[in-house]
C-alpha cells in the first residue's frame, strides 16, 4: 500500500491539489525560473542529520529524553546578522542547558531558524489609505513595508530565503561546534532578574552545581572535555511555502524517499493541515520527520487520519504532536485526543505549544502574551499527561535572545505599559532572554513533579 501512495507522489504533485496560505504569484515566469534556480543549489542539510534528529525524536517518543523546539516566530532578511544570530544561540543553549541540568535527561535541541521565513495569515489582504493589499506572510513571500509594490508576492525571496538560511546555518554551525557552548563561562549565566521570582535560590544553586559539575570534570581530565564544548542544533521551519520547500526536495544516493534538505524537520500549520489539500499532500512523500500543529478548530477524526497518512508504517521519531489549545480550552480537548492517539497505537512525540492560544490585544493595541497565561498552559499539559499516564516529551516556544518587550509578565514584571519600549517582532509576541530562561526552569520543575 505505501509503495502504491509513494508512486503516485512527487515533490510537486501538492500543485494538482487546492492550497491555502500561498498567495498567487502575478509573474509566473519569474516563479518559474527562481523555482528551478532553487532546485539545483546545494542541499542546506544532509539526509544523515536527519535521521539522526529521527532516531533522536524515538527516544523522547520513549521518555528517554526531552525536545526543546524553540525560536523566532518570523526571521527576517533584514536581520540576518552576527548579533542576532548569537542572541539566539546563546539563548537556545542556555534554556537547553537548564532542562538538562534540572531533569536529568538529554534534551534535543530544534531551532525555528535558518528557514522560519513565512507566516500564515487570517487574511489575505489588508486595508491600506483606501486601497487592498496583500497582507504581510513573511520575508519568503513579501516585504513588510505596507505598499501595493512590496506585499506583492515575489519569487525572487525564494532565492534569498535560501542564501539567508544558509549564511545562518553557517554560523550556527560554527559556534555549536567551535567553543560557545563552552560551560566552562559561568559569568556569561544572567542571575539578577530572577530575583523576584519565588524559586530564585534554586536556580542560583543550580547555576552554581553547574559550574562545580564542569570544574570536577576538568580536575579528573588530563585534557578538557570536548563534550562540555560542542553541541548538536537541527533546524526547523513551517514548509507553508510550498514552492521553496518542494524545490529543494529531493532524493539521495543509497537511500530510499524523497528529502527535504532545507532543514532537518518541518512543520504542518494549523491552518494548512486539511486532509484533501496541497500540504498534506507534500507532507505525506517526505522522510523528515514531521510536526503537526493541532488546535481549535479540530476534530479528533481527522487528526487521527491525518497521522494515518503521514506516518502509515506508525515509524518511532517520524511524528511531533504540537497541540495549540489556550489555557482555557486545553482541560477540555487534549484529554480525549491523547486517549484516542494512544487507542490507535501511534508513536508520536507529545509537545505543547503554549504560545499560539493565549495572544490577546492588549489595552494599547499591543499583540502580545501573557508569561502566567503560557506557564498556565504548560502546567495543564503536564497534568493532562501525567494523568493519562502519557508522556510530554517537548515545549515549542517562540522566543528570542535579545530583550524585546513583547509579553508581559515573568520576574521582572513586564506590564502592557512596557511594550513599546523595544517591540520588534514582525507577527507574533515572543519570550525575551530573561522570560525565556524563566520559563525553562519552570517547565523543568513541571516535568519533575510529573516524571520523577
Amino acid at each position: 500500500m505505501e509503495d502504491t501512495l509513494q508512486q503516485n507522489w512527487t515533490p510537486t504533485s501538492w500543485l494538482e491539489k487546492p492550497v491555502k496560505q500561498l498567495p498567487e504569484y502575478p509573474n509566473k515566469e519569474a516563479l518559474e525560473k527562481s523555482f528551478k534556480t532553487l532546485r539545483n543549489l546545494p542541499p542546506l542539510v544532509t539526509s544523515w542529520e536527519i535521521e539522526a534528529l529521527k532516531n533522536k525524536l524515538a527516544q523522547v517518543s520513549q521518555g528517554k529524553a526531552f525536545l526543546l523546539h524553540a525560536g523566532d516566530c518570523a526571521e527576517s532578511f533584514s536581520l540576518t546578522n552576527s548579533p542576532k544570530i548569537v542572541n539566539m544561540v546563546k539563548v537556545l543553549l542556555q534554556t537547553s542547558f537548564i532542562l538538562i541540568h534540572e531533569m536529568g535527561v538529554p534534551v534535543v535541541r530544534l531551532g525555528r531558524i535558518a528557514g522560519q521565513y513565512a507566516k500564515p495569515r487570517s487574511k489575505d489582504f489588508e486595508d491600506v489609505n483606501g486601497e487592498q493589499i496583500h497582507n504581510y506572510r513573511g520575508d519568503l513571500i513579501n516585504g513588510f513595508e505596507a505598499t501595493k509594490e512590496t506585499r506583492t508576492p515575489d519569487p525572487q525571496r525564494l532565492i534569498e530565503g535560501y542564501h539567508k538560511a544558509g549564511l545562518t546555518l553557517n554560523f550556527l554551525r560554527a559556534l555549536a561546534d567551535e567553543g560557545f557552548a563552552d560551560l566552562h563561562h559561568p559569568e556569561q549565566w544572567e542571575l539578577n532578574f530572577m530575583k523576584n521570582n519565588e524559586y530564585y535560590q534554586e536556580y542560583e544553586d543550580m547555576v552554581t552545581s553547574i559550574t562545580k559539575a564542569v570544574r570536577f570534570v576538568d580536575a579528573i581530565s588530563p585534557e578538557r572535555s570536548t563534550m562540555l564544548q560542542k553541541v548538536d542544533f537541527y533546524t526547523s521551519h513551517e514548509a507553508l511555502n510550498l514552492y521553496y520547500d518542494s524545490a529543494q526536495t529531493r532524493q539521495v544516493p543509497r537511500k530510499p524517499g524523497f528529502y527535504n534538505l532545507s532543514a532537518h524537520m518541518v512543520w504542518l500549520g494549523n491552518r494548512t493541515r486539511d486532509l484533501q489539500d496541497a500540504h498534506v499532500e507534500y507532507f505525506r512523500g517526505i522522510e523528515n520527520p514531521i510536526g503537526i500543529k493541532v488546535g481549535p478548530p479540530f476534530t479528533i477524526d481527522d487528526t487521527l487520519k491525518l497521522i494515518e497518512t503521514l506516518n502509515p508504517t506508525h515509524e518511532t521519531g517520524k511524528l511531533v504532536l504540537i497541540t495549540r489549545f489556550g489555557k482555557d480550552k486545553i482541560e477540555k480537548q487534549l484529554p480525549g485526543l491523547i486517549q484516542a492517539v494512544r487507542r490507535e497505537g501511534f508513536p508520536v512525540v507529545w509537545s505543547s505549544d503554549p504560545m499560539h492560544g493565549n495572544t490577546f490585544s492588549s489595552s494599547n493595541d499591543y499583540k502580545t502574551r501573557n508569561f502566567d497565561h503560557i506557564l498556565g498552559e504548560i502546567k495543564s499539559a503536564f497534568d493532562i499527561h501525567r494523568a493519562e499516564g502519557s508522556y510530554l516529551g517537548s515545549v515549542h516556544l517562540e522566543l528570542t535572545g535579545d530583550n524585546v518587550t513583547e509579553c508581559v509578565g515573568g520576574a521582572n514584571g513586564t506590564k502592557e505599559a512596557d511594550l513599546d519600549m523595544n517591540y520588534e517582532t514582525f507577527c507574533d509576541p515572543r519570550l525575551n532572554y530573561e522570560q525565556s530562561l524563566e520559563m525553562a526552569f519552570l517547565v523543568a520543575k513541571e516535568w519533575k513533579q510529573s516524571y520523577l
